[in-house]
């Protein structure tokens, strides 16, 4: 029998991101099982995901759902705990910095099975974000770390990670960007949808809690978005979050004519807004890794932000989130900068790399 691999994940990004290494481990009929905590738990937040790229079901969902990350975590790790103590894998692989990662990280730390972390070394240096504190306690505790860049790797070696645990791979998410931006212009249908076309629309998403939950910092980045949107004659498409939508109702927010709010969408339709779009601004750092992927300007609505290489190479820029005349300032500048820059994330292969080092180094 193979060694056993177990993919743990619990949200879209995760899911986006581990696609090209569940897709290479069922190829290549590797001993496998996912794990599915659904943190994220809604249809159009998760199982599409899973249709749409065409992934086989996870083994076991544990249907967590929302929660304080106390609540959460907790009971992530109960559940988790048992699954790992049935399947005996030799090694789990998570990804990210969600509770579901950081959970099963310490599970697995605790009962001796080795972890590979999948985009590993990323830092806001910003502890009030929950993300940044699942990043540190999941590489800290991690056996093999798998960076996108050698940015994150030095990162890491600052922080007393062994060398020999750091692996430069590439980010998956560039796998899953290539295989499935083709499929976006021939199956999304999105534009048509909403009667829209190309380059008359700013696309705009926003979830973070810092951004979300406190009303002058929703209410800057909608007035900001909208002054771009009036001075450059453009619409803006809205996928709204559950969390934002909610946001919005309480702080009773009147939303401006030029927006146009929509449910969250799958995947492919989301790739096609961004490549279609005349500008993109998020909080997202997915987002930002893909529009910098396809070539696509964007506005990083946060103060900080863990992936800086798109910011290197000219294709993002920081706007903060309290203050909609710097959004506007900042925004004006990327909008008049011509730029062509090469993706810093790599080849496209991260997912395969990503398994041959693993299955090569555990024993």
């Amino acid at each position: 029998m193979s060694k056993k691999i177990g993919i743990i994940l619990g949200t879209r990004p995760e899911i986006i991101k581990l696609s090209s290494i569940i897709r290479y481990c069922n190829v290549n009929k590797l001993n496998y099982f996912i794990i599915h905590t659904n943190q994220h738990y809604s249809e159009n937040m998760d199982t599409i995901f899973f249709n749409e790229l065409n992934l086989p079901k996870p083994k076991y969902n544990l249907e967590v759902g929302s929660g304080t990350h106390g609540k959460m975590s907790g009971k992530m790790i109960i559940e988790i705990e048992k699954i790992l103590l049935k399947e005996k894998p030799e090694i789990i692989l998570i990804q990210g910095d969600t509770n579901t990662v950081m959970s099963a990280a310490v599970v697995a730390a605790k009962i001796n099975i080795k972890i590979g972390h999948v985009e590993a070394g990323l830092r806001s240096y910003d502890r009030t974000m929950p993300e940044e504190l699942n990043r540190i306690i999941t590489d800290q505790i991690s056996d093999y770390l798998f960076c996108p860049t050698k940015k994150q790797m030095n990162i890491l070696l600052k922080e007393g990670v062994k060398r020999s645990k750091i692996f430069i791979t590439g980010n998956t998410i560039v796998d899953a960007v290539k295989q499935c931006e083709k499929m976006a212009d021939k199956k999304s249908f999105i534009l048509k949808k909403i009667n829209i076309t190309t380059n008359n629309f700013i696309l705009l998403t926003i979830h973070r809690p810092a951004t979300t939950d406190n009303k002058k910092n929703l209410n800057a980045v909608i007035k900001g978005v909208q002054a771009i949107a009036q001075k450059n004659n453009q619409k803006i498409i809205f996928p709204t979050h559950p969390r934002t939508k909610k946001m919005i109702k309480q702080f009773k927010i009147k939303i401006p004519k030029e927006f146009i709010l929509i449910e969250p969408i799958g995947y492919i339709d989301m790739l096609k807004l961004q490549k279609e779009s005349f500008l993109i601004f998020t909080d997202s750092g997915g987002i930002q890794e893909e529009s910098c992927i396809l070539k696509k300007k964007c506005v990083t609505l946060r103060e900080n932000t863990e992936r800086p290489e798109t910011i290197t190479v000219g294709g993002c820029v920081l706007a903060g989130n309290t203050n909609s005349k710097n959004i506007i300032k900042v925004t004006e500048k990327i909008i008049n900068k011509k730029i062509n820059w090469k993706n810093p994330f790599g080849d496209g292969k991260s997912g395969e790399k990503i398994i041959k080092i693993m299955l090569a180094k555990i024993k």
